[in-house]
């Protein structure tokens, strides 16, 4: 089972790939946007392909993307389902000339995500997948594989953390898991590929008590899910994208369904 438009939304990422590996490791003219984040030609040139592809594929859905998230919340809150795009995730990275910068699109249904669509220009690699019908990971030559989340550590317990953002909070709940389950292994990777590593069973765990936005997470999480994992809030309410003033996502935590560990993770986490 798939969703009859996920080939499409393939197809779109990665010519949004492309679009954006003309600028890559090139001098770049580099904007600073409202919140200071930065902003380049080749986040512009995703963005057209993927506003066009997507409104020439259904132009009943409209589409929230991160270089034009001006939307009033009276005109959001009326949706029933959208897609939340962001046509290139990781810019830091990017304009560092790193490989690790991510094309995601999902498709939301009620603050749902029904499936997300993560893709890496650098090399051609895609991952994929729903809650619904599972999870994979495709490569620049077509060939595909399945991906499913480990449900236990292999030599040490492997936490996923941002290159860039911390916070008090998330280093208190690294020294809390450090008492919990010995020498960790940290895997520091930029943009949504943090989850991607756990969708692969890569990693165990990726908590965040940092700022991100709602377009930084969507995709990824829906492959996540699609893989068996899970992505929640401290207070283990699901992580959803209900359509409210600002594009902030709240503290969460993103790991395996069903791992034994996970009230203890909720209870470090609430109080970190």
């Amino acid at each position: 089972m798939s969703h009859p438009y996920l080939p499409s939304v393939i197809e779109l990422v990665r010519k949004a790939g492309d679009a954006i590996l003309p600028h890559w490791r090139r001098e770049l003219a580099v904007t600073a946007k409202a919140d200071d984040s930065p902003v380049t030609a080749a986040d512009l040139a995703a963005h057209d392909v993927l506003v066009e592809g997507l409104r020439a594929l259904d132009g009943g859905i409209p589409v929230l993307s991160e270089e034009d998230c001006q939307l009033p919340l009276t005109e959001r809150a009326g949706w029933q389902r959208w897609w939340l795009v962001d046509p290139l995730d990781g810019t830091k990275e990017f304009i560092a000339g790193s490989d690790e910068f991510t094309v995601n699109v999902a498709l939301i249904e009620r603050g749902v995500v029904r499936f997300g669509v993560v893709g890496i220009p650098a090399s051609g690699r895609c991952y994929y997948g729903g809650a619904e019908f599972g999870a994979w990971r495709s490569e620049a030559d077509g060939s595909s594989q399945p991906l499913r989340v480990r449900q236990a550590p292999h030599e040490r317990f492997t936490l996923v953390a941002s290159r860039r953002h911390s916070s008090p909070a998330q280093e208190h709940l690294v020294s809390s898991l450090r008492e919990r389950f010995g020498d960790l292994a940290l895997a520091n990777v930029g943009s949504s590929l943090k989850f991607c590593l756990l969708a692969e069973g890569k990693a165990d765990c990726y908590p965040r008590l940092a700022p991100t936005s709602q377009w930084d997470t969507a995709a990824a999480q829906g492959v996540l899910e699609g893989a068996g994992g899970e992505v929640i809030e401290v207070t283990g309410a699901p992580l959803r994208y209900a359509a409210r003033e600002g594009y902030l996502n709240p503290s969460f935590l993103a790991l395996p369904k069903g791992v034994d560990w996970r009230a203890r993770l909720l209870e470090l986490a609430q109080h970190a």
